[in-house]
């Protein structure tokens, strides 16, 4: 990428500033802007880059009127300071690329926009960090605001992964996090016997404000950079996930007898005699949900949702109830699940295994065969599952109809169908995600990859879930019109903003959608994704309809789910996996026993740490996907492959790979041919002299030039027309 060249001033003579009020204003704003400062009047002629005598001479004079009229103080040393009260903000740094930062305010006003920081001015702060800034006057109307960090409030993280490198005197750890873009100086003697190139867990133990790099210790070395292994537990590190369980915490969880006493049976609705089955992955080893069926002698169907107790075994105020909430949500990584709940009552005491009594949490419908649900009931019940189905199987005896429980299947599947055809219907988004998932060998190098395909009995269980889920909501809302605290999975209506992005970026396919109207949104976004199934744009228009959307979130605040077109919506059926389905447990048998609303605070502050938690895995589990998408990408064929335009910014052009879903990056650096400018309105960029566009959705041919395992990113270039 060519550089356009600087025009060169020297020479030119500048205009002296014969205007005293823009001389005043020029000062003052400098000296707002660098509040708490104190500068003698040589330094501001410095600062303000002043050169012409009559300009120069006019500063002290315009200095003592501001002082006169209170803009300005003056100290005994005749050195000046802004006397304005700074606009104080608290917030949390996104520390976007090494050259500038955005501060998110704490509370934030509706369509506010982030601070923009630059490096020189975040005073050693990293990303996430919690901060106090002091945002600068507005220079002209549609600027975006700008600020420096005055104190790091409270520290993000003070531990790092990476991999080593040392040098004949020092040696420094670069880090595997995108966003941390300092090298942590570490002295040998504090390297706790780390080589070369390996990967390590550093602490930040020193950073003056002068310094340019954080100093560290080494506190762990995980191995060799590179090998499968090492390379997840840098990401479990590097996100703070457990390795293990605290020992107490085993031994509280193996301490739990077994035996359900015949009192607890008693005090709950027995379905132990009621056609039961459990229906999950192959692999997957925590049931936590299971469905019963039985025909009414109305003729109709009493369908049972039962979700595993898990808060009858884990206690208020015990370890194990510490421990769940510290993790809030079971992690699935490409090559492992990291739990929520200790083997022995994930796997154990808690899953609902066949052939066996479990304690339930339960709702149950009574349906008749349009898919009307006409009475349900809510409470706590003992089952005794049937059989354990996996997915496949289930689908096969539909498919055949053969098999066990064919023709109840059969008549779930059909419900399921006009329940869920009355969800669209009634608004709710058909978001079908493509999932990819690595084959490994015994050494988890990726051998192949393949695309999770969603049957029917997929989507079988999601809807009776997705009901389950809706009629709690609701039956708590109802009680007390939304007074009484309660904890709902919310989800708000979508920035028009960003969906006429979205609207753009799909016109390229040639997919029109309605943004004109938000009752339309809904059903245009429906058309749209039965449009591209099985289509090359189909990944990546459906991350980006995803992305265009308002984030769900745990909330006391009875709001609605818009994805899913629920009035109200909670998390119920996943307690295994899930620290929010416990708390809605606890609260459900809490009014269920006439219990008065406890103080929301206590409930909206582990909806703040859940939904926080919920961020931390998806993020890990998105490096652990790209972890090996890289790797799988560096193993693969050197050829050409087609790929789509996914995203651009001003320092390089994303594109997904169609063959592998892939992401990788062309670098602006790296383009020769022209000097491209970056057009963020409309998402494009322009050669300055051939003026070819590059824009996004543009279907384009790459070979991969890099891979790097460390920083998990993939290096691509545009390829010839002959490859």
């Amino acid at each position: 990428m060519s550089k356009q060249p600087r025009k060169n001033n020297k020479g030119k003579k500048e205009k002296p500033i014969s205007n005293s009020a823009q001389l005043a204003d020029r000062i003052l704003n400098f000296l707002d802007n660098n509040f708490g400062e104190e500068f003698a009047i040589k330094q501001l002629i410095r600062k303000l880059n002043i050169r012409d005598k009559i300009t120069k001479g006019g500063v002290e004079p315009v200095l003592n009127k501001l002082v006169e009229a209170g803009s300005v103080s003056r100290n005994p040393r005749n050195h000046f300071s802004s006397t304005k009260a700074p606009d104080f903000i608290e917030g949390t740094v996104d520390f976007v690329n090494p050259r500038f930062a955005f501060v998110v305010p704490d509370h934030k006003a509706e369509g506010e926009e982030d601070i923009l920081v630059k490096s020189r001015d975040l005073k050693n702060a990293l990303d996430d960090d919690r901060v106090r800034i002091q945002v600068f006057p507005q220079k002209q109307h549609g600027q975006k605001r700008e600020g420096k960090v005055l104190e790091v409030v409270k520290r993000a993280r003070e531990e790092f992964v990476g991999r080593v490198e040392i040098s004949p005197r020092f040696a420094f750890v670069v880090s595997d996090f995108k966003k941390m873009h300092h090298d942590i100086f570490v002295r040998k003697a504090d390297l706790n016997g780390a080589q070369h190139n390996q990967k390590v867990i550093v602490k930040i133990t020193e950073w003056r404000e002068d310094d340019k790099n954080p100093s560290g210790k080494v506190t762990q070395v995980l191995g060799e950079a590179g090998n499968h292994e090492v390379e997840i537990h840098s990401i479990m590190a590097e996100f703070g996930l457990p390795f293990e369980y605290p020992e107490e915490v085993v031994q509280e969880a193996e301490a739990i007898s077994e035996k359900i006493p015949e009192s607890e049976i008693k005090n709950r609705r027995d379905f132990r005699d009621v056609t039961t089955v459990t229906i999950d992955p192959a692999d997957a080893k925590d049931f936590d949900d299971a469905i019963s069926y039985q025909r009414l002698a109305n003729g109709n169907i009493q369908l049972g949702v039962h979700i595993a107790d898990v808060t009858h075994y884990v206690k208020p105020k015990t370890i194990l109830e510490k421990e769940a909430y510290n993790r809030a949500t079971s992690v699935y990584l490409v090559d492992r699940t990291i739990p929520m709940l200790p083997e022995r009552l994930s796997n154990g005491l808690c899953s609902l295994r066949p052939n066996e009594d479990k304690l339930t949490f339960s709702c149950v419908f009574e349906i008749d065969e349009n898919g009307d649900v006409l009475d349900q009931w809510i409470g706590r019940t003992v089952i005794h599952s049937d059989r354990r189905f996996a997915y496949e199987e289930a689908q096969e005896n539909i498919d055949k109809q053969e098999g066990d429980f064919y023709s109840e299947l059969t008549l779930l599947n059909n419900l399921a169908k006009k329940i869920r055809k009355r969800r669209f219907k009634n608004g709710a988004i058909n978001f079908e995600t493509v999932e990819v998932k690595f084959k490994l060998d015994e050494d988890g190098t990726p051998l192949g990859l393949m695309i999770k395909e969603r049957k029917d009995i997929h989507k079988m269980i999601e809807e009776y879930m997705l009901l389950a889920n809706k009629v709690v909501a609701e039956f708590i809302y109802n009680k007390n019109k939304g007074k009484d605290t309660f904890v709902y999975r919310t989800h708000d209506h979508p920035d028009l903003e960003r969906l006429e992005t979205f609207s753009n970026f799909a016109k390229k396919f040639g997919h029109e959608i309605n943004i004109n109207e938000e009752t339309r949104i809904s059903a245009t976004l429906n058309k749209l994704m039965e449009e591209i199934v099985g289509k090359p744009e189909q990944n990546v228009l459906e991350q980006l309809a995803i992305r265009s959307m308002a984030k769900a979130r745990y909330t006391t605040e009875p709001k609605g789910h818009f994805g899913l077109a629920f009035r109200h919506y909670t998390h119920f059926t996943s307690p295994i996996r899930r620290y929010p389905d416990m708390m809605v447990h606890r609260l459900l048998q809490h009014y269920l026993d006439g219990g008065k609303s406890p103080e929301e605070k206590e409930w909206e502050d582990k909806c703040i740490h859940s939904s926080e938690r919920e961020k931390r895995a998806a993020d890990a589990e998105r490096a652990s996907i790209k972890y090996k998408q890289v790797e799988f990408m560096a193993l693969a064929e050197d050829k050409a492959y087609a790929g789509i335009i996914s995203g651009i910014t001003e320092w390089g052009i994303f594109v997904e790979i169609t063959e592998t879903k892939c992401e990788g990056m062309i670098r602006l650096q790296d383009m020769q041919d022209d000097y491209y400018e970056f057009d963020e309105k409309h998402m494009r960029l322009i050669g300055a002299k051939n003026k070819k566009m590059i824009t996004l959705g543009d279907q384009v041919r790459v070979r991969v030039v890099n891979t790097d395992i460390d920083r998990r990113t993939i290096d691509l270039e545009f390829a010839n027309d002959n490859d």
